[in-house]
């Protein structure tokens, strides 16, 4: 019996021994085993990436790269700019109507629609009724007065010899002062028809009466309305004007703009403005004015620019459109038109040399183009070697090669 149990204890102890080393082993393998997974995944996504880019990647001999041309890519300063179409109006702040400021019949115009005229130069002349009027009145006055100062004189002289009272030379004497006052009034009524001293001082002399008025342009400008015709009966301050003159050194340009650009806008801006009919010259300008509120119906917002037009060129009623500055300069990588590519799917896509002979095509965004650059938002590092001539011929290759 003792020597049977003692035979027993080792079996039983090697027993355990095996079954410990199998629960072991379980747990090694099973706790191995995933990690076997996770490299096989690693393996399958490197792998996988390595194809994306193989698949993505064409390669081009010394000979077909002397066909392309290749530059590092830069970092440039983009101005934020808004873009407006609209049409040219006049600058009614230098717009002037010229009105008769009496009632009379125009006898004459000189100028016509398109004519350029000076300040200072007659328009049209009319004949007054009401001018004959204070002409008549003026001729009569200074009569009164040259009458009532010879009488004076006479006085006087009679008063010195006895053959006149102090009495007659006071009533003389304000008879004078009244006529002087008349002569005075009666001045002035020809004078506010636009008569200079001079011309009254003439009229007097001559005895003449001249019931003809000029009306002339107040400022430097051309004429773009004309209503004035001989015979036509005017009225003071009545419409239509016989003329209407504009300083055409500057124009309006009046666009309206969508809402959701409209808070870009700042008066005090500088626009650039073109027009189809000079494409190759710029018209310089600055924004004046923004309208108080969004339109509901259309939704967009009135934008009103002063465009200098020192030349004349630009007329009423031009379709225009404007680029103005909305914000500092941003600063990101851009490369010339020529380095991107338009894909069928509408994405844009450039290649980068990313070896000695390779080169990879990358899916990009682009946002500003201006002074021959396009901003890529993202797609591109500083420094990386671009295809900027020649991205076509790599796009072709690629999709000979690829069986698109």
């Amino acid at each position: 019996m003792g020597i049977g149990q003692g035979g027993i204890r080792p079996k039983l102890v090697g027993g355990l021994i095996v079954a410990v080393a199998l629960i072991v082993g379980a747990l090694v393998f099973f706790s191995s085993n995933p990690k076997s997974d996770d490299g096989k995944s690693t393996g399958q996504a490197r792998r996988t990436a390595e194809r994306d880019v193989a698949r993505n990647s064409v390669m081009l001999t010394e000979k077909q790269q002397a066909l392309i041309r290749v530059a590092p890519a830069q970092v440039h300063g983009f101005i934020p700019r808004k873009t407006a179409v609209g049409t040219i109006g006049f600058n009614e702040n230098l717009l002037v109507q010229v009105f008769s400021q009496y009632t009379g019949k125009v006898v004459g115009a000189r100028f016509n629609v398109g004519d350029d005229v000076k300040a200072g130069d007659v328009l049209f002349t009319i004949e007054s009724t009401d001018l004959v009027q204070a002409e008549s009145s003026l001729l009569a006055s200074a009569g009164v007065l040259e009458l009532q100062k010879r009488n004076l004189s006479r006085v006087t002289g009679l008063f010195k010899t006895g053959g006149s009272a102090q009495r007659d030379i006071d009533q003389a004497t304000s008879d004078t002062q009244t006529a002087e006052g008349n002569y005075k009034a009666a001045r002035n009524a020809v004078r506010i028809f636009g008569k200079s001293d001079e011309d009254i001082d003439r009229i007097i002399d001559a005895r003449n009466i001249n019931a003809i008025l000029t009306v002339t342009s107040p400022i430097d400008g051309r004429v773009v309305s004309r209503s004035a015709a001989p015979g036509l009966l005017v009225q003071a301050g009545g419409t239509p004007a016989p003329y209407v003159i504009a300083d055409v050194s500057t124009m309006w340009m009046v666009a309206n703009v969508i809402e959701t650009d409209a808070p870009a806008y700042k008066i005090g801006q500088p626009v650039q403005a073109t027009v189809p009919a000079y494409p190759a010259q710029t018209f310089s300008g600055t924004i004046n004015a923004l309208g108080p509120s969004i339109d509901s119906t259309t939704h967009r917002q009135l934008v009103r620019s002063v465009i200098s037009d020192p030349e004349h060129r630009l007329r009423a009623g031009m379709y225009a459109s404007f680029v103005t500055d909305v914000g500092p300069p941003v600063n990101s990588v851009g490369i010339p038109p020529s380095g991107l590519v338009r894909e069928g799917d509408g994405t844009t896509s450039l290649w980068v040399k990313t070896g000695d002979h390779t080169f990879e095509r990358r899916s990009v965004r682009t946002g500003i183009q201006q002074a021959n650059f396009v901003q890529l938002l993202d797609g591109v590092a500083p420094g990386e070697n671009i295809v900027v001539d020649g991205a076509v011929y790599l796009s072709n290759k690629w999709a000979l090669e690829n069986g698109s």
